[in-house]
């Protein structure tokens, strides 16, 4: 984890970790931990983006993400591909806030996609993978990641927290839906 913190160090300003509030268990908010891949003005330049291009707004409204995001480093793409990006959330795991497996961690802003279906989303902890990750990520429409994160919420199970698991090496090395 050191050599990735000092990678992202070395190829961009700013610092190495990211730390967002997220929305955990029973709707408790928990600083979520990530290596950053973007720029340290990343939120000033999306508010930009956003402002300027109608295409691009339009994206992050259905998606809430961008597929060729500007504010993405060079270190960062490749940290996202691997979902070495990810590898802080170990610790929000060993602190309890998280869990191996389970749906995204969302942030405020998306409690009302999720509508009626928060209240499972609620019922678990955020996982570092989940169904839609082996479900093809960000090629997945995200009423389909609500869905997901509410079955498995629903329906877990030892047998379906082993099989996300075996799921996700592969899910990672095909880097499919990863931007």
């Amino acid at each position: 984890m050191m050599t990735v913190f000092l990678l992202v160090k070395a190829t961009s300003s700013g610092p190495g970790l990211f730390c967002q509030q997220r929305v955990g268990r029973d709707g408790q908010l928990f600083p979520c931990l990530k290596f950053r891949t973007m720029v340290p003005d990343a939120q000033q330049q999306l508010e930009r983006l956003l402002a300027e291009s109608e295409e691009a707004r339009l994206e992050w409204e259905r998606d809430q993400k961008l597929r060729y995001d500007p504010r993405i480093t060079a270190i960062g793409g490749f940290l996202r591909r691997t979902s070495l990006d990810e590898l802080p959330q170990l610790f929000n795991v060993l602190i309890g806030h998280m869990s191996i497996v389970g749906p995204r961690p969302i942030v405020q802003g998306e409690i009302v996609r999720y509508g009626p279906r928060f209240a499972a989303y609620c019922t678990v902890r955020p996982g570092l993978t989940g169904l839609w990750q082996v479900s093809g990520r960000n090629d997945v429409s995200y009423a389909r990641r609500v869905r997901l994160d509410s079955f498995y919420a629903r329906r877990q199970s030892l047998a379906l927290n082993v099989s996300i698991c075996f799921q996700t090496v592969p899910a990672i090395l095909s880097s499919r839906g990863c931007y």
